[in-house]
């Protein structure tokens, strides 16, 4: 053997070679998650609008009401799907807009010790009063003009309910939550993405209804499971 080829093998094989399963790139893979996908449905009816007695003229004469905002086919908007336990950088803060005389959006996500951006899009006077479920009021805030944007802290976990004084009928929700969480679209669907792998339990908050029993499900890494949930009275 040539003593330069045996000088180039010796190098050769003191190198660390680095042993990757068949179809492998060489680098260890990581756990991704998956993702939980589903429809939220119900079988209560919408309920009835409701009658504006109140500025009218910017309200309309009357308006749905959205305690239940459900379609034809039964698919439910406004549901809040967490998954227990799994914690996840919510939204720092949410939007609420008072648009026709309604909160928009109806419910929203945000994380503890985040903040509410209000503001008013009429031309009549609203207010914004935000309690918490035990009964404390966060803040009380007036919007008289159109336009103006006020930003008010939230705090602890939990369900924080927006009324108006002037327009009684006005009802806005904030889910003060670090887990994972979505809110059902119109269609009723909504997407949890980035859930570790295993089995979880997922917990679904509605202003006025409830999940028919527990609702579990298994995730795998890489892929996505759905689950489709049914809310009653």
């Amino acid at each position: 053997m040539d003593p330069r080829n045996a000088v180039l093998w010796t190098v050769v094989a003191a190198l660390p070679i680095a042993l990757t399963a068949p179809g492998a790139s060489g680098v260890a893979a990581r756990a991704t998650g998956g993702t939980i996908v589903g429809v939220v449905t119900t079988k209560e009816p919408a309920p009835k609008p409701i009658r504006i007695t109140i500025d009218p003229n910017v309200c309309g004469q009357s308006l749905p009401d959205e305690a239940v905002v459900v379609d034809a086919a039964g698919q439910l908007a406004n549901a809040v799907v967490s998954v227990t336990g799994v914690k996840a950088p919510s939204p720092p803060d949410a939007s609420v807009s008072n648009e026709g005389c309604r909160f928009v959006p109806r419910v929203g996500v945000v994380r503890p010790a985040g903040a509410v951006k209000i503001q008013s899009k009429d031309p009549v006077l609203h207010t914004t009063h935000a309690a918490q479920q035990d009964g404390k009021v966060l803040f009380n805030v007036g919007l008289p003009i159109p336009n103006l944007q006020l930003t008010k802290a939230v705090e602890k976990a939990g369900v924080v309910t927006l009324t108006c004084s002037t327009h009684t009928w006005m009802r806005g929700y904030l889910v003060v939550s670090d887990e994972l969480s979505a809110v059902s679209g119109a269609d009723g669907k909504f997407r949890l993405d980035g859930v570790p792998a295993g089995p979880h339990e997922l917990r679904v908050w509605h202003e006025s209804l409830k999940a028919a029993g527990p609702v579990n499900v298994t995730v795998k890494d890489g892929e996505t499971v759905t689950v489709d949930v049914t809310l009653i009275k």
